[in-house]
């Protein structure tokens, strides 16, 4: 690179370029939604065309993306601006699901047994920082559920700190709730009739495998 400032923007542009991208993701997954289309489908099907790379739709995390774009936005960058505000309302949007998926269900959310499955801010990696774990809970609990949680690389002190209980097993568990696509989470156990809502924050489960398991399946 030219120079020191120049070596800098590369990795900075990088991180706004998957901001805005995952923002658009998100964007449009809302518009499937609308319409009752499968948004793994469609993008699916745009990004075999050479031009076309929609990333998948969810929650910004880590120390990199979520702060990189506001190194250099101004007055005059709304597209980066707009990007983050969009990717940190997935949070609400979550919730919102959960909410619709326990009401088909005629489950209130009060007093409901809800489990997050992830608590750390992506798959496979040991690290909390800007993890939707932790705006997630804090709303959750406005709602007055039983909160329970569980990460294959978290100890008794990370439980702790987000002030949930650790619960290794499903048993009289309403709804579940994916956060971070840790691979164990890619093959659950779906035989378990209490489970009524699985809201998949991280599109890791097979849609067509839950289909005929009679839970309410949720995702982005």
């Amino acid at each position: 690179m030219s120079s020191i400032a120049a070596a800098e923007m590369v990795k900075v542009f990088e991180g706004c370029y998957r901001d805005v991208n995952i923002a658009l993701a998100n964007e449009l997954s809302y518009v499937c939604g609308k319409y009752d289309c499968d948004s793994e489908e469609i993008f699916k099907a745009a990004n075999s065309q050479p031009y076309c790379s929609i990333h998948k739709p969810g929650y910004v995390g880590g120390h990199c993306i979520p702060y990189y774009p506001w190194f250099v936005m101004d007055e005059n960058t709304e597209l980066m601006r707009t990007a983050r505000k969009i990717n940190e309302t997935v949070i609400d949007n979550l919730i919102i699901k959960v909410i619709e998926g326990l009401n088909e269900c005629d489950i209130a959310i009060k007093n409901s047994n809800i489990m997050i499955l992830g608590l750390t801010f992506r798959g496979n990696v040991y690290e909390f920082e800007h993890t939707a774990a932790d705006p997630f809970i804090k709303k959750l609990k406005k709602f007055k559920p039983k909160i329970y949680a569980y990460d294959p690389m978290c100890n008794e002190e990370d439980y702790k700190r987000f002030e949930v209980e650790f619960k290794g097993d499903f048993e009289n568990i309403d709804c579940v709730v994916i956060l971070a696509d840790h691979k164990e989470f890619k093959n659950l156990d779906l035989d378990l009739k209490n489970i009524k809502v699985i809201v998949d924050g991280r599109n890791v489960l097979d849609k067509e495998k839950i289909k005929d398991s009679g839970i309410v399946y949720k995702r982005l």
